[in-house]
């Protein structure tokens, strides 16, 4: 029961027990950066009062955390368009409890945003209960046809802008943000830049490029991330695309950044790392790789060159991300930022330091955009 989705639609993000940690990351997404809905609301009661700007960036955005649906529904007025399931588990599974909030969110008339591997439109309770109140549950994860989807076929060599993507030392440790964040950056100095997300919340953010790569059989991935790439390059002739990575290239359980890598074949790749993070997220009997192994490792699998690392400064003070900062540039002769708390000029100066025509071609344009190509 899969719908087009409207732009500027409303929705409420629920987030129960994980707003704020790895688990939310979807809802963490969404509060940061959402160009398809307006969100209006995030559930999850241990936050409740909060704003989720202020509890996420310091930053207040007058997006309240609240304690259930009805109080989210009632703060808005009226019933809103979506109810986006904002938890990402590693099993991709829900719980009972939150089955029982996602049916109660159909039953007052609200259409389901999924993202889990568990496809909702496939459970006769929930396919049951959208067709009774006339709502669509969307699974984001659900791939196309395997008719329908490409395998690697070497026309990433057709695109002739510089392809950097973003990978990182973990998973939900920061990608889909960076790779983000550095497209606004680039955008707002003039530089066409195009994102092409691989996860489900770059999709639900509103991402016109982009495929859930964890859903795919493996045959097919190199080849999604291929297409996507191509289609990126050309609908938008951008200067640079911009591929959200996914996991870890060392990561025992989410590989993915092996077909990213091999996908796009980057010129370039940014590292995202949290320096106080001790074990791997998901899997706490795993130590978290070293920024040099992890940089070893890429630069080892693909014919490709780690342009800068980016900070995750989760657990860190101020002065110790300024330390941080400084050891990476020292220790790895790599431009570092941390691109939540530092200019975001940081950024582009990480990417035209090794992509110099970049800027050649932002000055001699006559005019900029003013808005991030497709970031939707």
């Amino acid at each position: 029961m899969n719908a087009q989705l409207p732009t500027g639609s409303t929705a409420i993000v629920y987030c129960e027990g994980q707003f704020g940690a790895q688990d939310g990351k979807t809802a963490n997404g969404l509060v940061r950066h959402s160009e398809k809905y307006e969100i209006l609301s995030v559930i999850d009661s241990r936050r409740a009062g909060a704003d989720a700007g202020e509890f996420l960036d310091g930053a207040a955005n007058g997006i309240p955390v609240l304690t259930d649906l009805a109080s989210a529904i009632a703060h808005a007025g009226r019933v809103p368009d979506y109810l986006i399931c904002g938890v990402a588990p590693a099993d991709g599974l829900l719980s009972q409890p939150q089955r029982v909030v996602l049916l109660d969110g159909i039953a007052r008339g609200m259409h389901i945003i999924n993202g889990l591997h568990e496809f909702l439109s496939d459970d006769v309770e929930f396919e049951a209960a959208a067709l009774l109140s006339g709502v669509t549950i969307t699974d984001i994860r659900r791939p196309r046809e395997k008719k329908d989807l490409h395998l690697f076929s070497g026309r990433i060599e057709a695109v002739t802008c510089p392809r950097i993507a973003v990978l990182g030392t973990d998973g939900a440790i920061g990608k889909r943000t960076t790779a983000t964040l550095v497209v606004q950056a680039l955008v707002a100095r003039g530089i066409r830049a195009v994102m092409v997300g691989t996860g489900q919340t770059t999709i639900i953010q509103g991402g016109r490029y982009g495929v859930a790569l964890d859903a795919l059989v493996p045959q097919f991935c190199s080849g999604e991330v291929e297409n996507q790439v191509v289609a990126a390059f050309d609908g938008e002739d951008p200067d640079v695309i911009i591929v959200e990575g996914q996991g870890a290239l060392s990561h025992p359980a989410y590989l993915t950044s092996a077909h990213i890598l091999r996908g796009s074949r980057p010129a370039g790749v940014i590292v995202q790392h949290a320096p106080r993070r001790r074990v791997l997220g998901d899997f706490p009997m795993v130590a978290m790789p070293t920024l040099e192994s992890e940089i070893a490792l890429i630069e080892a699998f693909a014919a490709t060159k780690v342009i800068g690392v980016t900070v995750n400064h989760e657990g860190m003070s101020d002065v110790e991300i300024d330390d941080a900062i400084d050891d990476i540039e020292l220790a790895h002769g790599v431009p570092a930022t941390d691109p939540l708390t530092r200019p975001l000029d940081r950024l582009v100066d990480m990417v035209v330091q090794s992509f110099p025509d970049l800027a050649v071609r932002a000055a001699a344009r006559p005019t900029a955009p003013t808005r991030p190509l497709h970031l939707r």
